[in-house]
């Protein structure tokens, strides 16, 4: 009999600690999310983001070549002035929010920008390490960032919704997510939707003259 060792971790490549440029190319709207602080139940509304690293190449399959390493971040979906967003957002663009400005601010205008993130190494609950985006801030002067590689992307519970997409995301990612009330909503106005067409198709056959 051969067992497999529950002790052993898997640990992906780990980006080098450090300034890098990167694009950001993806933005999530994984929705309202439960979780417990000292015994109480909270609740957020999360959003994340994902940058690629032009700089940092890799071959993760040998059919595409090289591609750029990726790192995501997430945030409550805020712009209130404490709100670890607004802070990086703020220091991404080099100066600060009006309230009106913060008002309306739209995340999805962060797509395809390009900017500079501060990558430290820090250790998981589990004992593993991982990367952590600790700052973001605009290009130095001069400096430019490669032509972006991996197509924008957006997902939200409005007009960008794909349960397709949320089906391949890995476990963590897909949880979170299907255990979100918008996500729920979603599913349920698609089927309240499907099944109204079924009936009203049901309808318009049972008119018919043969």
């Amino acid at each position: 009999m051969i067992k497999a060792d529950k002790s052993t971790k898997v640990q992906r490549e780990l980006i080098p600690n450090g300034t890098h440029v990167a694009r950001c190319y993806s933005m999530v709207h994984i929705g309202t999310v439960q979780w417990e602080y000292l015994g109480e139940i909270k609740h957020t509304n999360k959003v994340r983001l994902t940058f690629e690293l032009p700089h940092e190449l890799r071959v993760f399959n040998s059919d595409k070549g090289e591609q750029p390493i990726v790192i995501s971040k997430e945030y409550t979906l805020s712009m209130h002035e404490k709100a670890n967003l607004r802070k990086d957002v703020e220091a991404w663009r080099g100066k600060r929010f009006t309230e009106q400005e913060a008002d309306d601010f739209d995340i999805t205008k962060l797509l395809g920008r390009a900017c500079m993130l501060n990558i430290i190494d820090q250790e998981a609950k589990n004992g593993n390490i991982y990367n952590n985006i600790a700052g973001i801030s605009p290009l130095m002067k001069g400096m430019e960032c490669p032509a972006q590689y991996n197509e924008s992307f957006e997902f939200n519970y409005q007009d960008s919704f794909d349960s397709a997409w949320v089906e391949n995301q890995p476990e963590f990612i897909k949880d979170m997510i299907k255990g979100t009330p918008e996500y729920q909503d979603r599913i349920t106005q698609l089927n309240d939707a499907e099944l109204d067409k079924e009936m009203n198709a049901k309808i318009d056959n049972d008119d018919l003259p043969f």
